[in-house]
């Protein structure tokens, strides 16, 4: 049997990246997936390549409507909802913390956070009576901050807590909270991450990294998947490194 047989799974900022890495091996793997992304057309694109199964939806994930209209469209195509994976998220370009607008810090925090939040109001009324699992992708950048990214760093530290806290608080109704923490990958965000897209300052992050090399949309997907089958029915509360040693 496939490991995510009959679960309906919601996943942000799939359009691309981790999150569509994560869409197409939960589709893989026996789940109906409604891809979420403030791309609207990427979303549709890519629940159109899986078929069937998946649905695309545009939201912006710091929008209380926007949120809620993507869990109201994922029951009416689906039915019910059995796992949401926070995998949005968006950087400062890497520099000095004192030149990060305000503006730029507040949206940070509102895509990065503040979408759990709203998550986890539209959708664990849903999981109450049923259990469920939410995967939040934090960063090894909230586990081993660096300078340059100081108010990035900031929400992934705020997504561990939050993650861990979730999960003492839900476990009784059966209700797992999983993070991961990625190490840098090739995804749309690793320029802005390095603040300029050069060999040089590509190979001076792989060299931080002891298995040498990037992650990868399918690294960060093997691991979410694990967390949100049944093979992880003991797990809750965890930050899982998927990052080749980075963080030790």
């Amino acid at each position: 049997m496939k490991r995510l047989e009959g679960k309906v799974a919601l996943i942000t900022g799939a359009g691309s990246g981790f999150g569509l890495g994560i869409a197409e091996t939960f589709a893989r793997e026996g789940a109906k997936v409604a891809i979420i992304d403030i791309n609207e057309a990427a979303a549709k694109a890519a629940a159109e390549k899986i078929g069937a199964s998946a649905i695309g939806v545009g939201a912006d994930v710091s929008k209380a409507l926007d949120v809620n209209t993507a869990v109201a469209k994922t029951l009416t195509a689906f039915g019910k909802l059995d796992i949401v994976v926070n995998n949005a998220g968006i950087t400062h370009r890497n520099r000095s913390m004192l030149e990060v607008e305000e503006d730029e810090f507040d949206r940070i925090f509102a895509v990065n956070v503040k979408s759990i939040y709203l998550f986890a109001k539209a959708a664990i009324p849903l999981m109450q009576d049923q259990g469920g699992v939410i995967i939040n992708v934090g960063s090894t950048a909230g586990l081993r901050p660096r300078p340059g990214l100081t108010w990035y760093n900031s929400t992934k530290g705020a997504v561990h807590t939050m993650t861990k806290s979730m999960a003492v608080e839900l476990a009784p109704q059966r209700i797992r909270v999983c993070a991961l923490a990625p190490v840098a990958g090739e995804t749309p965000l690793l320029a802005t991450f390095m603040g300029e897209d050069t060999p040089e300052r590509r190979q001076q992050f792989v060299n931080s990294i002891p298995l040498g090399r990037f992650s990868t949309p399918q690294d960060i997907a093997n691991a979410a998947l694990y967390l949100a089958s049944d093979d992880a029915s003991m797990i809750t509360g965890v930050v899982l490194e998927v990052d080749g040693g980075r963080c030790i």
